[in-house]
């Protein structure tokens, strides 16, 4: 199995202004390395968090996601990043699977932060997404799902896992910067697979602060990548498929592991 390469971006968040954190995207991913798979960008990246999705949602067709579709195409990579979508006269905080050649995937956030203003209209989603990328097998998640182990968990049968690399793109505030940490490492640990997290940096109008502390876990839960505190950064990184696949064969405990699968249902 290839190897992945993937760039994730930390980066300060304007409120409330897309059009501008559009523009500074685009300064952001000219240091994207030419043989970048993968982009991941923060949480809903545009606007910051939470916002009036009724005031900034926007269609499958609308302005940012033609903007994605044209990054993807320019950069020969998937972009991964969050965005408020109306889908059919839904609101969703969506997570975008954008490939080059324009098709996408899309996740709704399946457990919205209410407690912190992410709330009605804002609907929740009702299935997980796992995708393909090189014969990588990936599961991206948003912010506060990092909470639900359940929701993040992986399978195996016969040899095969559900997923090799979980994603987490998020708005995490650095006053649970401890938290992030250290469930970003049980997610890798009790998984079996390497995590990722990305989180924005700065302060919002509310007086939020968000230090990113954007990482990479190996799935011995060890950090094999991480950005500094309060820091913009467009940090390129390879993921190796081989010793993801001898550490497995090392300590196989997928075999060991309960063999149930829950219903979106059951939640």
């Amino acid at each position: 199995m290839a190897n992945l390469h993937i760039t994730f971006i930390q980066a300060d968040l304007l409120w409330e202004d897309p059009e501008k954190n559009r523009e500074r995207f685009n300064q952001l991913m000219a240091k994207v390395p030419s043989n970048t798979d993968l982009v991941l960008l923060p949480e809903t990246f545009n606007t910051g968090f939470p916002v009036d999705p009724v005031k900034f949602a926007e269609t499958p067709d609308g302005t940012t996601m033609n903007w994605l579709k044209g990054k993807a195409q320019a950069l020969h990579a998937v972009i991964c990043g969050t965005l408020l979508l109306n889908v059919d006269g839904h609101y969703h905080n969506s997570l975008v699977w954008m490939r080059p050649d324009g098709s996408y995937e899309l996740y709704h956030k399946r457990h919205t932060f209410t407690i912190g203003g992410e709330k009605e209209p804002i609907e929740r989603g009702e299935e997980p997404l796992i995708v393909e990328l090189k014969g990588w097998k990936i599961k991206p998640m948003v912010c506060y799902d990092i909470r639900f182990p359940m929701w993040a968990r992986n399978h195996y049968h016969e040899g095969v896992f559900d997923y090799d690399l979980g994603i987490y793109l998020a708005n995490f505030p650095s006053s649970r910067i401890f938290v992030w940490d250290t469930l970003l490492m049980a997610r890798a640990i009790e998984n079996q697979a390497y995590f990722i997290g990305v989180n924005r940096i700065g302060v919002d109008p509310e007086g939020v602060h968000y230090s990113g502390d954007s990482q990479i876990i190996n799935p011995k839960g060890e950090v094999i990548c991480m950005t500094r505190s309060d820091v913009e950064a467009v940090v390129p990184f390879t993921l190796d498929f081989e010793r993801l696949q001898n550490f497995r064969e090392k300590f196989p405990v997928g075999k060991d592991w309960d063999s149930f699968r829950l219903l979106s249902s059951d939640f």
